[in-house]
């Protein structure tokens, strides 16, 4: 597998109860200030856009090298703070925010020094994590309360120290957000795959291209669960989480229910309306003989990935979590595929390569057909 988180009670009961409208945007009741350590990449920009739109204002720290290729124009409006976690977090210092929100937290002493230095500084601190820490997945109900892997045991494989590493560094890094800022103010979100414009994983964004393109479209475990959230469904959400000063820890997976794959390739389908056949491949060993252990949002759920779409998400729709529809989404990933920011070589790595599933999909259909 490739390697890879409150409104109002009675609006949070209104959102828990209509999980596929998107909650509508409007100015929040007082503007915070908003530090946010990263903000160019992938979730950033979409943080940046709503909380600029409810009244916020946002400060970034980052190391000055990343482009964002949503939103660009609206970093005009924010205060930029250059620096290392590493090494250099001068800029930050003799500075006051109402929050910080670590969305670059890839080391545990990273989180560790931003924390201990802005814990006198700052109200709350929204660590950013993943469902990443529940690996292995090995539950069918994996909730918040789900015990937590804190050590990389040894004689596994290179993928594994990957997945387990991964796990261990959020794990960590969440207590020790906690162990400076303390319970009452400190907000851990831990989202699924995340998806939609300026992803640069390319991930998810396969699909949305692939079922454009039409055809035949071999569908990998098609009765698999699948779990995936949009990046702006979960920057939202985080906005509003701050705004109301809700610490705790949620998940932050999507869809709302329960969704399989062939579930979910036939709504994101329907966004394209292409002519596309769809054939199923349930059979896990062809799948494996075909190198085939992934193609998010699905990943074949057995052994240590048998929980990893079976993630509990009713804490984080109780607190105001909500799903734009699908369609939304793919759409929204092809307008932004389409509008020029994406590198030619990326695209020609996505579409052409002869390693990609988009090239290789033929050869194992036809392999699938006669067997």
């Amino acid at each position: 597998m490739t390697t890879r988180r409150a409104f109002l009670k009675t609006t949070s009961l209104a959102a828990a109860a209509l999980p596929f409208a998107g909650c509508a945007s409007h100015t929040s009741p007082r503007s915070l200030r908003i530090l946010i350590l990263g903000g160019t990449s992938f979730l950033g920009p979409q943080q940046i856009a709503y909380a600029l739109e409810r009244g916020h204002s946002i400060t970034t720290f980052t190391r000055g090298r990343t482009v964002p290729t949503t939103h660009k124009a609206l970093f005009d409006q924010v205060e930029s703070l250059i620096g290392d976690r590493e090494d250099d977090l001068e800029a930050l210092k003799g500075r006051e925010w109402d929050a910080v929100i670590d969305n670059s937290g890839r080391q545990v002493h990273w989180t560790t020094a931003t924390a201990e230095l802005l814990k006198d500084h700052v109200d709350l601190y929204l660590y950013t994590s993943s469902t990443g820490v529940y690996y292995p997945y090995l539950g069918d109900n994996i909730t918040e309360d789900t015990a937590l892997n804190m050590e990389v045991p040894e004689g596994i494989t290179e993928v594994q120290q990957l997945e387990y590493g991964y796990g261990v560094m959020k794990t960590k890094s969440e207590l020790e957000a906690r162990k400076a800022f303390g319970d009452e103010r400190t907000i851990v979100v831990r989202p699924t795959y995340m998806m939609g414009p300026g992803d640069r994983t390319d991930r998810f964004t396969y699909w949305p291209l692939r079922l454009r393109k039409g055809g035949d479209v071999m569908v990998p475990g098609p009765d698999d669960p699948v779990q995936y959230v949009d990046v702006r469904d979960i920057a939202e959400w985080m906005i509003r989480l701050i705004e109301e000063r809700a610490a705790g820890t949620y998940n932050g997976a999507g869809p709302a229910g329960p969704t399989t794959m062939m579930q979910f390739i036939q709504e994101a389908h329907a966004a394209v309306g292409t002519d596309a056949e769809f054939i199923p491949v349930q059979d896990h060993d062809f799948l494996i003989d075909q190198n085939i252990h992934d193609a998010v949002p699905w990943i074949m759920p057995v052994g240590e990935n048998h929980g990893s779409a079976r993630v509990n998400n009713s804490r984080g729709m109780a607190a105001g979590l909500t799903f734009r529809p699908l369609g939304q989404s793919v759409q929204d990933i092809l307008d932004w595929w389409d509008s020029g920011v994406i590198e030619e070589e990326r695209r020609e790595r996505m579409m052409g390569d002869d390693s990609s599933l988009m090239q290789r999909e033929a050869a194992i259909l036809d392999a699938w057909k006669g067997r």
